[in-house]
């Protein structure tokens, strides 16, 4: 029987084992590094945000890079090889798109309109 599964290094620190055929896995563990920085580029990006920002944005802006750090944890959990060929193959707003998603993201967009609303 062939092996179907090859280990792979999730950022924080603990094994995984990626399920699929070898080739499967080889494929999803080129693309997990390309989803590894993806994401780093978009903290990067948040980072440099919170250095020029004071107060309820600052703070807004920290929770914003937690719930990155979040997602970036639970996608580099997944051990399905098919899923990184799927879903990441093809790179995109998917950072983006799983922040957008996120109740506290939904939060912090909501009160940022409020307060634009009553400087207006």
């Amino acid at each position: 029987m062939r092996d179907i599964s090859k280990k792979a290094r999730v950022l924080l620190g603990g094994e995984i084992e990626l399920t699929g055929t070898p080739s499967q896995v080889e494929w999803a563990e080129r693309i997990r590094l390309t989803v590894t920085r993806e994401f780093d580029r978009v903290a990067k990006a948040f980072q440099a945000q919170i250095t020029i920002q004071t107060g309820e944005k600052q703070a807004e802006t920290r929770t914003i890079l937690e719930i990155l750090e979040q997602k970036r944890a639970e996608t580099m959990a997944i051990p399905t090889s098919g899923y990184f060929i799927r879903e990441w193959q093809e790179l995109g707003d998917q950072v983006r798109q799983m922040i957008a998603k996120d109740p506290r993201y939904h939060f912090i967009r909501d009160q940022r309109v409020k307060r634009r609303r009553a400087t207006i």
